[in-house]
């Protein structure tokens, strides 16, 4: 049925979790402009390595290895970007997804969301840049 929301259990709906996000992401004006520096059109790469860490996140499956703050630090973000990342991800979640999982998601991504943005503060104000 188209719209029903369901659990996330599996990596399917991690998958579609995270497609969907960034369907949302790669439109938007605010964040598309940021993630196409980055990621330079390799979509597909960017969107495995998401699926690792929300599959070993939420599922407790562990597939990502590495530290996700790390290719965020250099990034020209701001509290206006991670706002903006939040109520998408936030939406996203609300629309497709129920139950004890997505409820998680939602926490996990606004604690990361807040972990991100004090240590990129905390870098700027100091000057500090250890993870070029």
């Amino acid at each position: 049925m188209v719209g029903q929301k369901v659990k996330i259990e599996e990596i399917e709906q991690i998958r579609s979790l995270v497609d969907s996000f960034y369907d949302k992401v790669k439109t938007d004006p605010i964040l598309a402009p940021i993630f196409e520096q980055r990621i330079k059109g390799d979509w597909g790469k960017h969107l495995d390595k998401m699926y690792r860490f929300w599959q070993t996140v939420l599922l407790e499956e562990h597939t990502y290895y590495g530290s996700p703050f790390t290719p965020h630090a250099s990034m020209p973000v701001n509290e206006q970007h991670f706002e903006r990342w939040l109520e998408l991800f936030n939406a996203t979640v609300k629309e497709k997804f129920t139950g004890d999982k997505a409820k998680e998601a939602i926490w996990r991504a606004e604690k990361m969301g807040m972990m991100f943005q004090a240590k990129i503060k905390y870098y700027r104000e100091n000057e500090i840049y250890p993870l070029k």
